[in-house]
């Protein structure tokens, strides 16, 4: 075993300093990542081989759980809009920067980075096709409008692999995401209409976007990824994996 694994086992992960945190949700960064990891695995089935891409990576949350799966032909790349993340993890993570790279991307969005350059609609991923065994994307749709969504889908599925896999979560307004929207007993609220979907903010439109089922699904379909589950979120009053709802998508052409 490299004696930077052995060194990232037998050490508790760094946590990022507190203003790191408030833009990725509550919860202990280091149970909340551990978590999320194990929803993974037992939904897409991690592989110590899988090259993944997560987007949306935050301040690496799930790069540490990840470093002790990977295995040598394994790697993972991160993407965020926040610079201040991407810094954080190259600086802090201390992970193998051969296998687990962290990249930044100047998209604006009115959230988390209103002064960006790119629209998330024109950001070209910067991989060749087929680049992925595994896209991750939690919570990244949630904070994308109808047309980034589209964009991302695509871009998604051409790097993705022959066979690859999506993990992504949503706020789907099926029928009971409408019911607890309309009943006010969810956070984000998700009262302003929108065409596919509704906001919570729309002062800030990026906050929290809820998507419709009959738009969503076939999006990812015509963007090449066939949804192979749908497992309900919480936040609908339900019991769930997560709060959002997680969907499981595999590259289908």
């Amino acid at each position: 075993m490299p004696f930077w694994r052995k060194q990232a086992e037998a050490r508790k992960p760094p946590v990022p300093p507190e203003h790191l945190l408030l833009g990725v949700g509550p919860g202990d960064y280091c149970k909340v990542g551990e978590y999320a990891f194990g929803v993974i695995d037992k939904v897409a089935r991690l592989r110590a081989s899988d090259r993944i891409l997560d987007v949306g990576c935050g301040p690496g949350r799930m790069a540490w759980p990840l470093s002790a799966r990977l295995g040598r032909r394994g790697s993972y790349d991160g993407l965020d809009v926040v610079k201040a993340y991407v810094d954080w993890c190259k600086q802090s993570l201390g992970l193998d920067p051969e296998r687990f790279r962290f990249h930044h991307a100047d998209i604006r969005t009115k959230f988390y980075n209103p002064d960006g350059a790119i629209e998330a609609a024109d950001f070209g991923f910067p991989w060749k096709d087929g680049s992925f065994d595994l896209v991750l994307a939690t919570s990244l749709f949630t904070h994308l409008l109808p047309a980034g969504t589209e964009h991302y889908a695509r871009e998604i599925a051409r790097v993705l692999a022959p066979k690859g896999r999506l993990f992504a979560t949503f706020f789907i307004l099926d029928e009971s995401g409408k019911e607890a929207a309309a009943g006010g007993k969810t956070y984000p609220t998700f009262l302003h209409e929108i065409e596919h979907g509704r906001l919570h903010d729309p002062a800030i439109p990026e906050s929290a976007v809820a998507f419709e089922p009959e738009w969503l699904l076939p999006t990812l379909q015509s963007a090449g990824l066939t949804v192979t589950a749908v497992h309900s979120g919480h936040w609908k009053g339900r019991p769930g994996f997560e709060y959002q709802d997680v969907v499981l998508a595999t590259k289908s052409r």
